[in-house]
């Protein structure tokens, strides 16, 4: 394909045809700012639907403006990006879009992160010339996310991640003219419809629309109740990108400060979900080589390939879009899940603690954990195995308000022996973290030899869609990877028409797994970040002295003293659970 050429702010420039304005004046520095177009560069994930106005141009020889994002160039095409005609124009688009826009900036959940708020900043605007009726639509409330829809700028980028990079169908535009909106497809609530409540939505709104329903207020209490032994865990990919609410470099590994600024906010002992990864990998490779065996002894019953289960997005997604295919995943609960089943009936033991007494907060990249923490068959006599979780993003906000100096901190390790973890258990972070995890352990336990590589960088991208064959010493097991739901759909899909190879098939619901989760720090579309926080989880990981889960000497101990063996009766009854069969959007709720 011939490459054009075109003036832009009478700056000659060249780019392939095809491209379109917005862009090609980006890859020249000349910036024009936009509000509903994203674009995660490098996972195909864009929006660019061209009705915000924001970006509009003036093209020499055309009447109307026309908007950069979607208005491809052409050969001799003269644009102007920043004549008066054009800055009034996006002045006025910005105007009319602030007239219905709330002014609750000082207690928005975005404010000083928003997008709207930028542009109006940018643009100097003080007062609003257009008064008359806002809007006004119904705040909706689910377990993990807030919609304040008054808030809605009608972008429709959320739109587009859940219906387009999620194929969920949660959300959809209703309505014209000044009462249009994002809403739930069919439905008053998210919770009635088959979100997954990963987040994704939240991430990519430029505004306060949809936000994280807010744990923190929750934890603060607890941690000033004298009856309460309070403890938290924090994921694998929190530690690789707090330090961005803090003015650190993406992708600075930041796990003594964070350990840390948990122990000044007050918790009583400071764990590491990494731990309870480790304990994943002995029940989750435990089951995949207890089913290859009977696949390979010529058991037809056996459910193959085994699917993992960590992430509670692409669990309940799977038990709305494939309630038949639910035997096919692992039982094993997630780390959080496990770590608050040890804590609530292992170390509350420990150290003396009622149950009910033991406050068990997660600190999570992921709003869907908040979703699952809630779910009943993680509860007992209604006592859930973690109270609360929170956000990275929520995390650092209580970090500030308790005005810590994170950057400044010493380093500090993490409490005993719930803390204790392999490099193995650091990976879960990323796509393909898991199922490599896996794979150190179950060659050891199958072949009975150490690995000849400990890194298998055949697991390893950021593509979509990613598969190997990993050599067990003779026997070659096909191995799957997914990330984002839409990329899992085809992995399924093939699956139910038989036509899937694989043995096992790691899936995590967010682009690039849990370092771009919907609770981390917000990345604004630049993947960079993502690919820093990405390197820096393998860095953690080849920086442990243990690299291997098997070899974690605490989780060890646990089972000598506590559980049994991997995959036994008490193992099972703590450790794993069951899906269910939900209603999907296209299904009547008779009982409503």
């Amino acid at each position: 394909m011939e490459n054009i050429k075109l003036t832009i702010d009478n700056k000659e420039i060249e780019v392939a045809a095809g491209t379109t304005i917005l862009k090609a004046a980006r890859l020249h520095n000349i910036e024009i700012p936009t509000l509903c177009y994203f674009d995660l560069k490098g996972m195909d994930i864009t929006n660019k639907p061209g009705s915000c106005r924001i970006c509009t141009v003036e093209i020499e020889g055309r009447k109307n403006l026309a908007p950069a994002c979607i208005t491809e160039c052409m050969p001799g095409m003269i644009v102007r990006t920043n004549n008066i005609r054009v800055l009034n124009a996006r002045r006025s688009v910005l105007e009319l879009l602030l007239s219905d826009h709330p002014t609750d900036c000082l207690i928005c959940p975005k404010s000083g992160n928003c997008e709207l708020q930028a542009l109006a900043v940018r643009f100097g605007i003080r007062e609003l010339p257009y008064q008359g009726e806002k809007s006004s639509h119904k705040r909706d409330k689910s377990p993990a996310i807030l919609r304040d829809m008054d808030k809605c700028v009608m972008c429709r980028r959320c739109e587009m991640m859940c219906n387009k990079f999620q194929t969920v169908g949660a959300l959809s535009a209703v309505n014209r003219g000044f009462n249009a909106v994002v809403a739930p497809a069919f439905e008053d609530s998210l919770s009635q419809t088959a979100c997954t409540f990963c987040g994704q939505c939240v991430a990519v709104c430029p505004v306060g629309a949809l936000s994280e329903v807010n744990h923190t207020a929750s934890v603060i209490r607890a941690i000033n109740d004298p009856k309460k032994t309070v403890v938290v865990q924090t994921a694998p990919a929190v530690r690789v990108a707090i330090g961005e609410e803090f003015r650190m470099k993406p992708g600075t590994i930041a796990t003594g400060q964070m350990s840390a600024a948990l122990r000044r906010l007050g918790f009583d002992y400071v764990f590491d979900t990494d731990w309870s990864a480790d304990l994943t990998i002995m029940e989750e490779g435990t089951e995949l080589l207890g089913r290859l065996n009977k696949y390979l002894a010529g058991d037809k019953e056996v459910k193959m390939p085994l699917l993992t289960s960590c992430c509670p997005a692409w669990v309940k997604f799977f038990e709305h879009q494939f309630p038949d295919l639910k035997d096919i995943p692992s039982t094993a609960k997630s780390p959080q899940q496990m770590f608050g089943a040890i804590a609530k009936n292992y170390f509350a033991q420990k150290i003396g603690v009622k149950r009910e007494d033991l406050i068990v907060v997660s600190v999570m990249p992921c709003l869907a954990k908040k979703y699952e923490l809630s779910r009943d068959e993680f509860k007992t006599d209604n006592n859930p195995d973690v109270d609360f979780s929170i956000t990275t993003r929520e995390l650092a906000a209580l970090i500030k308000q308790a005005n810590i100096d994170f950057s400044s901190l010493p380093e500090e390790d993490f409490d005993s022996p719930l803390g204790e973890s392999t490099g193995a258990g650091v990976i879960f972070g990323t796509t393909g973290g898991v199922i490599e995890a896996a794979v150190r352990t179950a060659y050891e336990i199958h072949t009975g030899k150490p690995c000849p590589s400990i890194d298998f960088t055949e697991l390893r991208g950021l593509e979509g869609i990613r598969s190997a064959t990993i050599d067990f010493d003779g026997l070659p097991i096909n191995i799957g990877i997914a990330h984002g739901l839409s990329n899992a759909r085809k992995l399924l899909e093939e699956i139910r028409e038989g036509k899937s190879q694989f043995h096992a098939i790691e899936i995590m619901a967010c682009p690039g797994g849990c370092i771009n989760g919907g609770g981390q720090p917000l990345n604004h579309g630049d993947s960079r970040i993502i690919q820093a926080r990405w390197e820096a989880i393998y860095k953690a990981d080849k920086d442990k002295p243990i690299r291997k889960s098997h070899e974690n000497k605490s989780v060890q101990q646990l089972y000598k003293e506590f559980l049994g063996e991997p995959c036994g009766e008490k193992a099972h009854h703590l450790l794993h659970t069951h899906y269910f069969k939900r209603k999907t959007e296209f299904e009547v709720d008779l009982d409503k």
